[in-house]
C-alpha cells in the first residue's frame, strides 16, 4: 500500500516537483475550502431568494452581526483545541453585559473604567472556571453548564430582572460607528501589503532551510485570489456607511490569536494537551496553568463581546447572550474544530461563524418562523460532527 502512495505521488508530482493541484489544495484543510463553497452557495441562494440580501447594507449588517459570535468563537477554539468545552460563555455575556449597563447607567462611571471593569468581571469568571477545571478535576463540561445557570441566575439578580438602558456616547460608539470611507482603503493596502510580504517571507524561509517550495504562479495565485477578497470586501462595506467598528474588534482579536495559537509556546502546548494529554504531561506540559489560562482568555472574550452587544442594543437584558454559547460551539465545529480535541484554527471558526449568521439573516430576509433557524443550524451542527469523525476514522485506517 505504501509503495502504491509513492508511485501515485510521483505520478501526480514528477521529478519530486509538486503538482498544480497539490499546490493549490494538497495541504491546505479540504474541509476549509467545503465550508467556503457552502457559503458561496447559501449567499447566491438567498440572494436568489431575496434580493435585498446582497446589497451593501444587509452585507454590512450582517458582519456586523456576526461580530459576538465570532468574537466568542475565537475563545472557544482554544477551549475546545484543548480538549474541554464552555457553555458559559453566553450567560458571562449577558452578565458582564449587566455589569457594564451598572456601571455606566447607575453609578455613572466613565466609559474606560466601565470597559476595563466588565473586562476584569469577564477574566475573573473565566479564570474561576478554569481554575475548577485544572486543579479540582472537575469536568468542564459540568462546571460550565453550572456556570451558565449560575451566571444567569445573577443577572437578573443585580439587574432586578430588568432593562438597563446605556446612553454614554462612547460606548454608543464601540457597537454602531461606521470608520470612513478612507479608512477601509488604508486598511485594504495594508492587509494585501501584508499578504504579500508573509507569501515571500514563508518561500524564502522554506528555501532557506532546503523545504518544498510551490510554483511561484501558485502563490501568485493565492495572493491575487486573497488580495480580491479584500478589495471586495472593503469596497462593498465603502458603498453603504464604511467598515463597522465591531469588525475591526474581530480581525484584531483575529489576529493576535491567531499568532498566539500557531507562533507560539502557548499555542502549540494548546494543541498538544488537546491531541495526547499524557503525552503532553510526560514531555513537561504544565497543564493545569494552561488549562485554567484557556478558560481565563475564554471568559475575556466574553466579556469583550458583552461590551459590543451592549453597545449595539444600547441597553443591558436579561436575555443578552442567550443561546450564544450554542452559535459559538456550532461555529467552530464547523469551521473544522474537532470536539475530541487537538485540532482546529481560528479563520476556520470564523468562517463558521460567517455561516452561521449568514444563515440566521437570510432566513430571517425570507420571514421564516424562528423555529426553522434552530432546525437548519442543529442539523448542519450535527453534520459537520459526522463529517469530522468520519474523517477521522478514514484517517485511522
Amino acid at each position: 500500500m505504501e509503495l502504491q502512495k509513492q508511485l501515485q505521488n510521483e505520478k501526480a508530482a514528477p521529478e519530486g516537483k509538486p503538482s498544480l493541484w497539490s499546490s493549490l489544495f494538497g495541504k491546505m484543510d479540504v474541509r476549509a475550502y467545503t465550508m467556503v463553497g457552502a457559503l458561496v452557495l447559501i449567499w447566491v441562494l438567498f440572494g436568489l431568494l431575496d434580493p435585498t440580501f446582497l446589497t451593501a447594507r444587509n452585507l454590512s449588517n450582517l458582519f456586523t452581526q456576526m461580530s459576538v459570535t465570532s468574537i466568542l468563537a475565537i475563545g472557544m477554539v482554544l477551549v475546545i483545541v484543548a480538549g474541554h468545552i464552555d457553555l458559559s460563555v453566553g450567560s458571562i455575556v449577558g452578565l458582564t453585559g449587566g455589569v457594564a449597563a451598572i456601571l455606566s447607567n447607575w453609578m455613572g462611571l466613565p466609559a474606560i473604567v466601565v470597559i476595563l471593569g466588565t473586562l476584569a468581571a469577564g477574566a475573573i469568571l473565566g479564570m474561576l472556571q478554569g481554575w475548577l477545571v485544572a486543579y479540582k478535576m472537575i469536568p468542564a463540561f459540568i462546571v460550565t453548564l453550572g456556570g451558565m445557570m449560575v451566571f444567569r441566575g445573577a443577572l437578573m439578580g443585580v439587574t432586578n430582572s430588568m432593562t438597563i438602558p446605556v446612553s454614554d456616547s462612547v460606548l454608543a460608539l464601540l457597537g454602531n460607528a461606521y470608520f470612513a470611507q478612507g479608512f477601509g482603503i488604508i486598511i485594504a493596502v495594508l492587509a494585501i501589503g501584508l499578504i504579500v510580504w508573509s507569501t515571500l517571507k514563508k518561500r524564502r524561509s522554506r528555501q532557506k532551510y532546503g523545504f518544498e517550495v510551490a510554483p511561484l504562479g501558485v502563490d501568485i495565485i493565492k495572493v491575487a485570489a486573497l488580495s480580491l477578497l479584500v478589495v471586495l470586501f472593503v469596497f462593498v462595506m465603502n458603498a453603504y456607511k464604511g467598515i463597522p467598528f465591531p469588525i475591526i474588534f474581530v480581525i484584531v482579536l483575529a489576529a493576535i490569536f491567531y499568532f498566539l495559537s500557531t507562533k507560539t509556546t502557548f499555542g502549540r502546548h494548546i494543541y498538544a494537551i488537546g491531541g495526547n494529554i499524557e503525552a503532553a504531561r510526560l514531555s513537561g506540559i504544565n497543564i493545569r496553568r494552561k488549562t485554567m489560562m484557556i478558560f481565563l482568555l475564554s471568559g475575556l472574550l466574553a466579556s469583550i463581546a458583552a461590551i459590543v452587544l451592549t453597545s449595539r442594543l444600547a441597553s443591558a437584558t436579561i436575555t443578552a447572550g442567550n443561546m450564544a454559547e450554542m452559535d459559538a460551539i456550532a461555529a467552530c465545529v464547523i469551521g473544522g474544530t474537532s470536539l475530541m480535541g487537538g485540532a482546529g484554527t481560528v479563520l476556520g471558526a470564523l468562517i463558521g461563524a460567517l455561516v452561521m449568521t449568514s444563515l440566521d439573516n437570510g432566513m430571517s430576509l425570507m420571514g421564516m418562523e424562528s423555529f426553522w433557524q434552530y432546525v437548519v443550524k442543529g442539523s448542519i451542527l450535527v453534520f459537520a460532527v459526522w463529517l469530522d469523525i468520519s474523517g477521522r476514522r478514514k484517517g485511522a485506517k
